[in-house]
């Protein structure tokens, strides 16, 4: 058990509960617990297998290569409209979760034996096309082009498709100008 891991759980506002019961189910499966993304993440040998997230609505358990689970049980979703590898099990409550706790389980070790295998998941990579008013900048901006390029395909698909969202064209362009200095410290939308 890892104290930070405690500390958040104890500073939580809701989910306590779902928390606890989905961290000792980790935990049981010989998971590593640490802090990562201000939420509660599980490795083996290093490598993430799952992460507890908790909403407003539910509290979710996320593999973070779930696609690769076969889910016997129908309970995996996406987490977003555009993931590709990560898939969910949402809860609502801890009965829900106790209920689960054996198919919890088989997940994770399914997930374990597939980190074990070396296990990837093959995506096709997709370029997204690159808003004009984004392009401009880039243009512009060598310094933002260079930090950009820098960024991990992940990071620079996310901006891309929270920039090109945007159904207007200023909406755009207000989304890129707010985005440019975390473009330039390498960070990610979300970080």
């Amino acid at each position: 058990m890892n104290p930070k891991v405690d500390d958040y759980i104890n500073k939580a506002q809701k989910w306590q509960e779902e928390i606890e019961q989905l961290r000792k189910i980790c935990l049981d499966c010989g998971l590593t617990e640490a802090l990562k993304w201000g939420k509660p993440c599980y490795s083996f040998q290093e490598n993430n297998i799952a992460i507890i997230q908790p909403f407003s609505e539910t509290c979710a358990l996320m593999f973070f290569k779930g696609v690769l689970l076969e889910d016997p049980g129908g309970v995996l979703e996406k987490p977003g409209k555009h993931s590709r590898i990560a898939r969910r099990i949402s809860f609502t409550g801890t009965q829900e979760i106790v209920e689960m706790k054996s198919m919890l389980k088989a997940y994770i070790d399914e997930a374990i034996e597939a980190e074990k295998a070396g296990l990837e998941v093959d995506v096709e990579e997709k370029t997204e096309p690159i808003p004009e008013e984004f392009q401009r900048k880039l243009d512009e901006n060598p310094g933002l082009k260079t930090a950009f390029n820098d960024l991990t395909p992940g990071r620079q698909r996310g901006y891309l498709l929270y920039f090109s969202d945007a159904k207007q064209s200023k909406t755009r362009t207000r989304r890129v100008e707010k985005y440019i200095p975390k473009i330039l410290d390498g960070k990610g939308l979300r970080e």
